[in-house]
């Protein structure tokens, strides 16, 4: 008899096939649409990354600090009666209705980044647990997190909301580049590149890399240690909850309880594939991301193999260069 599992697996002709036609057809496509996703997954990345670079913890919770935000964008635009039709309203309007929930979203993120460094995290430091605790208190407040939301709304994603009419600005290439793409992508270079000159030309920024160079030596040159982390903390969160913004109108469907973990490992996947601890790879790593999950789905005939694809890069990053591209410290970045 032959066993069930056998009967179930797809013949290897047909599981895997590498379609450079459809890859070359639709480049340009894949390629905005990568910068796209890319965009979100980078602004995400920065919460790991100045985590990471402060205290040396990758902070595992960061993907439900992400989706607190994505229900605070939905709700918030449910309060303002959006759904799942095109909004009957003005540019202004709808420009003012995403600009409150954007707001909601960063509150929400900043929020729960807050109580989670206070509860999980504030007490480990001042009994100097290991580091592997630290760690493991990161999955846990992770999926605790994540079966509250559970408890709470259930295992079904919440209606899908539309904010606005996508509409197609201009060609490249012979392939339309919508309004939505140049939002997000626009928007978060534009917070990327504020958050990277605030760690470089600012006095709370230079705190952030002097405590990451050398807590010790910070504290005695007068650098309240506490305050720094928990800045680093709400900073993460609050790029977190502006990425929730543009996850919602990317993905309409995508609010669910563990609507974070997937988009968590590949923002992760980002900032060690561009250097975690590094603000610049963090950017880096979440737009090549972006580009290499998109090509990989086209080039392998099926979008299920966008995550596979982010898990593989996360693998090979960590085996052949695991400092990442940029590989540069948080405490040694240029001001």
């Amino acid at each position: 008899m032959i066993p069930s599992i056998l009967l179930a697996a797809p013949p290897t002709s047909d599981w895997i096939t590498l379609d450079f036609a459809a890859l070359a057809q639709n480049f340009w496509f894949a390629t905005f649409d990568g910068l796209t996703f890319g965009s979100i997954y980078a602004l995400v990345a920065l919460g790991y990354t100045l985590v990471y670079g402060v205290l040396n913890l990758i902070n595992f919770a960061h993907s439900e600090v992400f989706i607190m935000g994505c229900f605070g964008v939905w709700f918030t635009l449910s309060f303002l009666g959006f759904g799942p039709s095109i909004p009957n309203l003005g540019v202004g309007a709808i420009v003012v209705n995403l600009l409150l929930a954007l707001i909601v979203g960063i509150l929400a993120s900043a929020l729960t980044a807050f109580i989670l460094e206070r509860v999980a995290y504030r007490p480990l430091r001042k009994r100097n647990a290991p580091r592997l605790v630290f760690l493991i208190t990161a999955i846990g407040a992770s999926f605790t997190i994540q079966y509250l939301i559970f408890l709470w709304r259930g295992p079904v994603p919440e209606q899908a909301l539309t904010m606005f009419q996508t509409k197609a600005i201009f060609e490249v290439f012979g392939t339309f580049i919508y309004n939505d793409q140049i939002l997000i992508v626009t928007a978060a270079v534009i917070m990327m590149v504020i958050t990277e000159r605030f760690i470089s030309k600012s006095r709370t920024g230079r705190g952030i890399r002097a405590v990451a160079q050398d807590p010790d030596t910070a504290t005695l040159m007068g650098v309240n240690k506490e305050k720094i982390i928990i800045t680093t903390f709400v900073i993460g969160g609050v790029l977190a909850g502006a990425a929730a913004l543009f996850y919602t109108m990317k993905i309409p469907s995508g609010v669910v309880y563990n609507g974070g973990f997937i988009l968590g490992i590949k923002a992760f996947a980002a900032a060690v594939l561009g250097g975690i601890g590094n603000v610049r790879g963090a950017l880096l790593g979440g737009l090549l991301l972006g580009l290499i999950g998109n090509y990989g789905q086209i080039l392998l005939g099926n979008s299920q193999w966008t995550d596979v694809v982010a898990f593989l890069v996360l693998v090979l990053v960590l085996l052949l260069r695991p400092q990442g591209i940029l590989g540069t410290s948080l405490g040694r970045s240029k001001a």
